[in-house]
């Protein structure tokens, strides 16, 4: 129920604009996101570093509703990328089409996937995946830049009943994916509804991924989950396939299970940490929290102390 409650705020339009101007708000996304400026990131992403942890950063935001906004998205992001290779760190990016335009036209916005893979040189960069009324339109736009060049990667969503169909389908493009479960509001038409079915989703998903990296296939595997059981299947399905730890990725969140993250590097394991940043954030936040709802509780802690 809690879950459902946090959904729905993450898309009611008063809520959104009215709680993030309240301090105990901004105050309990800390948490989850270093600062709402681009070089918070960055910063944020250079202290990993230091400790062995790669990074990937995001702008928070969807859902432009015109082209000269999805221009202005596509000149942040270019300019992301100059600032993170002028820096030196180990940092990707990522964003969701429909901030560059999805909403107004396919060709469009795969013009401008095209260009910041292209400036992006050896760094992959990751499209995010939306609604489920999103889906084919992203893998649209995905499969046209895929095409024509190697360093871009998609997330699928293992809650989603077609993400094991897309998946095959996607494979001999030897593509790189990063799965997660999944955060938002989906009928139960296209979604899991329970817990166990989404992990068992997030399980067979994880194996068709590993299976395919062990085979030699080129796609980079990216696991993202913060659940200590996914993490460990997924380590024991890699160690029966022999497959060594440099070969995949374990992917977690800003603020989220930083002990984990390090115990996981210094066990030998690559792990990469998604940093989100932007002054849009309140249906970000909404879904992180429902993702897991123990997270409340630790919100409120903090406010309390």
């Amino acid at each position: 129920m809690m879950r459902q409650a946090l959904l729905w705020a993450s898309t009611n339009p008063f809520m959104s604009q009215r709680l993030p101007s309240y301090e105990f708000v901004r105050k309990a996304t800390r948490r989850f996101m270093p600062g709402e400026e681009l070089q918070d990131a960055l910063d944020a992403s250079a202290r990993f570093g230091d400790v062995g942890i790669a990074t990937t950063v995001t702008l928070l935001g969807e859902n432009v509703e015109t082209a000269a906004e999805a221009d202005g998205v596509l000149d942040h992001y270019l300019g992301a990328l100059t600032a993170i290779q002028e820096r030196g760190v180990d940092t990707e990016i990522s964003l969701k089409l429909t901030s560059l335009g999805l909403d107004q036209g396919v060709g469009e916005t795969r013009a401008r996937l095209d260009r910041l893979v292209e400036a992006a040189g050896a760094a992959t960069v990751w499209v995010d995946m939306e609604y489920s009324g999103y889906v084919d339109r992203t893998i649209e736009v995905f499969r046209g830049v895929r095409e024509r060049r190697e360093n871009v990667g998609l997330c699928l969503q293992s809650y989603l009943k077609r993400t094991e169909k897309d998946l095959k389908d996607l494979l001999p493009l030897e593509p790189a994916i990063r799965l997660v479960k999944g955060a938002y509001a989906e009928p139960p038409s296209v979604a899991f509804v329970k817990k166990a079915q989404v992990d068992q989703s997030f399980i067979r998903l994880t194996s068709t991924l590993l299976r395919a990296r062990a085979a030699g296939r080129a796609g980079r595997p990216v696991i993202g989950t913060h659940d200590p059981r996914m993490i460990g299947e997924a380590n024991r399905m890699a160690h029966e396939l022999q497959l060594g730890k440099d070969r995949y990725e374990i992917a977690m969140l800003y603020g989220i299970q930083s002990a984990e993250q390090q115990r996981l590097t210094r066990t030998g394991h690559r792990v990469r940490v998604l940093i989100s940043y932007g002054k849009h954030w309140f249906p970000w936040y909404m879904r992180r929290l429902a993702e897991r709802p123990a997270n409340v509780w630790f919100v409120v802690k903090q406010l309390v102390g």
